[in-house]
């Protein structure tokens, strides 16, 4: 979890040193690369996003106004061109989740199919909910945002995240427990 104060020296700065650049982009790089591809499901697509994110930082820093963490502020910035991204072209559907991962526990190899197999079958089904829920549940769940951070970086009241939160959970374990039977 990063500090609210961490970059709180760029509010209202108007650039940024390549330096810094390349510190938000270690800090941030894969959260965004995430963000990115849980809206797009596409690898491809969320690397030339998390790229443009912090390029557009780079240029823009004078927009940090420091009301929200660089964590926020930079998904804001993911989501908007995600969002665009998928409105101008053909998206591909891939269904890839690599933060859905097997435990590193000593196993037999009948386990880890089971194992493996059970970790598909719930990437698909958080896949295959909607848009809303299915960036309320990530963030959340993998990037661990507050629902005061999601609704602002949602532009959604607190009450619309926890609602659509509560609906994706629903949604994900009745399809689970379909699955089980």
């Amino acid at each position: 979890m990063e500090s609210h104060l961490e970059y709180q020296y760029l509010v209202n700065t108007e650039c940024m040193d390549k330096s810094e650049l390349y510190d938000l982009m270690t800090a941030y790089g894969d959260d965004v690369r995430r963000y990115a591809y849980a809206i797009t499901k596409n690898r491809e697509q969320a690397k030339d996003i998390a790229q443009e994110v912090f390029l557009k930082a780079f240029h823009s820093v004078g927009a940090f106004k420091g009301q929200s963490s660089m964590k926020t502020w930079l998904f804001t910035i993911a989501r908007n061109l995600a969002i665009n991204e998928l409105k101008s072209s053909y998206v591909r559907r891939i269904v890839l989740f690599s933060w859905v991962k097997p435990q590193t526990i000593e196993r037999s190899a009948e386990m880890d199919y089971f194992s493996e197999q059970s970790f598909r079958e719930i990437r698909d089904i958080i896949m295959s909910l909607s848009t809303k829920l299915r960036e309320v549940l990530i963030l959340t769940l993998e990037h661990e945002l507050t629902m005061i951070e999601i609704a602002r970086l949602m532009n959604v009241s607190e009450g619309t995240v926890k609602s659509r939160l509560h609906r994706a959970r629903k949604i994900v374990d009745k399809r689970w427990r379909e699955l089980e039977l």
